[in-house]
């Protein structure tokens, strides 16, 4: 009764809890703590509709973007321009977001703010690829676009010339955008920033890669493709079931002729026509000479092209051509497998005899059935002809009427990125500029990690259409002014049933019989394993499947060169590993792959380290 009167007349006792604190004392500090606590979910609340609407607006502004690029691929110059617009207005919205005041507030928070950080550098990069690339490119789209530029199996030269300097300025801006985008600070935490991150510095390599070969393109093409003139080229056609350091042996080959960018083929023959003649050498340097010389590369076709470097195939093929009274300004090499991609974009040809080619039988047929279609000496001629003619068939599709000029350009990409188109300018000047693009085929001369598997085959047969393999080039860290290395290179005999192929197939025309020839078994293996490592490297020792055995060493283009010779038997596998001690130097690791007939997995643990 007593505590019920004090709490209603309002005394002393009335304004304390039970454990005797100030009721009003509480309430001063419970109530800014829940005004703090108010404020900080409402800036979370806005921080997080502000990153809702960076991350929305950047996925639609990747996706306009896509869009703008197919139109432009189509010539569609208003979807493209409309499109272009588009991903520009999202990035805008992306970027105000992303610099809005939650962000900049929590960008400035040490370590916390790392990826409200990367996220604002994300998004002006973004807008400035939209602003400056982009929508540029989408509102000059009809001028550069394949179907504007291919048709009726002409390419318009002139338009391609006159349009250099804008490609040559959308590169430049690429270029710089993706040094921005490599410059991109890396978060602290939060894998999607991070991930967001490596898309988008994935995506302006890629894409400053792709304008700065139109760019070059557009200073190549106009006069490689007969602008001022018309030119000629030797086409070799490689056959890549008997592997050469460029791809194949040459099995056929065609003169090519430009004319104001028409295309045309006036003479088309098989490797028969240089195996019957007899040429005088030439010289391409001592190191050449001193690895390959004893082979005679240039005046036996079937070792010209054993060096992986393809501007020494295309001089011997061209001192060929032209000691056969065939004058010729530079050097196409095409393979099997890019003419199955050609095929998939201009559609089958169908041969005289009512055979159907396709993108689906076409490596098959000229890399193995042809041979057992074939099987005897006396049927070379025919087999040759017959491949011949196909190559012939399909030459003359893309010189006609092309249904998508994109298709065939994007097939045309794909066989250059696997190193299945190679060409070469005996123009100097047009070759400096080749050799900044996939077409050179060259080995690079600088001095940053390098692991390139050359196989040649020594056994005169075709069983490298049955041959997988598998690269690996591991390396240990930085430290240190060197460091060990080791290249692994498996190869797989696939063959199944070797009795059951043709000797021109599975024959053991590369074995000598002073060593035992004929008690080889059929459908084996003689193989050349080249190692080019990285400038400097010292090799250690060769093991293949666990046994040392001997390298012979040699120099090419300034890249040590370690050859290793292996037997390998109808379904084995033979496991080839070179230990080396290498420099430490800077640099992105690099394991080129040689265009045989099926592809080849490859695995790279080299750290890439500073300058």
């Amino acid at each position: 009764m007593g505590l019920h009167w004090r709490r209603l007349t309002g005394g002393d006792e009335a304004e304390q809890s039970d454990d005797g604190q100030p009721w009003l004392k509480r309430r001063a500090v419970i109530w800014p703590s829940l005004g703090v606590l108010v404020l900080l979910l409402a800036f979370g609340c806005w921080l997080g509709f502000q990153a809702n609407a960076a991350k929305s607006n950047l996925e639609a502004a990747r996706n306009s973007a896509q869009q703008a690029k197919s139109a432009v691929l189509q010539g569609n110059t208003g979807d493209a321009s409309r499109f272009a617009l588009d991903a520009q207005s999202h990035a805008q919205a992306a970027r105000d977001a992303a610099h809005s005041l939650p962000w900049d507030i929590a960008a400035a928070v040490p370590w916390l703010g790392s990826p409200f950080e990367t996220g604002q550098q994300i998004s002006d990069v973004v807008l400035n690829l939209a602003t400056d690339v982009l929508k540029p490119i989408a509102d000059a789209g009809t001028t550069v676009s394949p179907n504007h530029l291919l048709a009726d199996g002409r390419l318009d030269v002139m338009t391609l010339r006159n349009e250099e300097p804008v490609l040559q300025k959308f590169a430049t801006d690429a270029t710089r955008l993706n040094t921005q985008a490599h410059a991109i600070s890396e978060p602290a935490y939060l894998d999607a920033m991070v991930n967001a991150r490596s898309q988008l510095q994935a995506q302006t390599e890629d894409l400053s890669k792709l304008l700065t070969n139109t760019a070059l393109a557009a200073r190549l093409a106009p006069a490689m493709l007969g602008a001022d003139g018309p030119r000629s080229y030797f086409m070799g056609f490689q056959t890549n079931a008997e592997a050469r350091g460029t791809g194949g042996l040459l099995g056929g080959f065609g003169i090519v002729r430009f004319d104001d960018g028409k295309p045309s083929v006036d003479t088309l023959a098989s490797n028969n026509d240089f195996g019957s003649r007899k040429f005088d050498p030439i010289s391409l340097g001592p190191e050449f000479d001193n690895q390959y010389g004893y082979t005679n590369p240039s005046t036996d076709f079937r070792n010209s092209n054993q060096s992986s470097h393809f501007p020494y195939a295309a001089q011997i093929w061209k001192s060929m051509a032209e000691q056969s009274g065939i004058k010729v300004d530079g050097v196409i090499a095409v393979d099997p497998v890019a003419l199955g991609y050609i095929l998939g974009a201009t559609g089958p040809v169908v041969m005289p005899d009512g055979e159907t080619v396709t993108k689906d039988n076409a490596v098959e047929l000229t890399e193995s059935t042809a041979y057992i279609r074939f099987p005897n000496s006396e049927d070379q001629r025919a087999r040759k002809r017959f491949l011949q003619d196909i190559a012939a068939e399909v030459v003359k599709q893309v010189m006609g009427r092309v249904k998508s000029p994109r298709a065939l350009l994007d097939a045309l990409g794909r066989a250059v990125s696997e190193r299945r188109i190679a060409v070469w300018s005996s123009y100097p000047e047009e070759q400096a500029l080749l050799e900044q693009t996939p077409l050179a085929h060259t080995i690079p001369d600088d001095p940053a990690p390098y692991a390139g598997i050359v196989i040649n085959n020594l056994g005169g047969n075709k069983l490298d259409y049955y041959l997988d393999r598998r690269i690996e080039y591991v390396a240990d860290g930085c430290s240190g002014a060197t460091r060990r290395s080791t290249v692994t290179v498996r190869l797989k005999n696939n063959v199944t049933s070797p009795e059951s192929l043709p000797d021109n197939v599975a024959g053991r025309l590369g074995f000598s019989p002073n060593h035992g020839a004929n008690l080889i078994p059929k459908g084996t293996m003689f193989t050349s394993v080249r190692l080019l490592a990285t400038r400097g490297a010292k090799l250690i020792d060769v093991m293949s499947n666990g046994s040392q055995i001997d390298a012979r060493a040699d120099t090419e283009r300034g890249h040590p060169s370690f050859e290793a010779l292996v037997v390998i038997p109808a379904g084995h596998t033979d496991e080839v590993i070179f230990h080396l001690s290498e420099p430490t130097s800077p640099g992105v690791a690099r394991v080129p792959i040689q265009p045989l007939v099926g592809p080849v997995t490859t695995k790279v643990s080299v750290p890439q380290c500073a300058g």
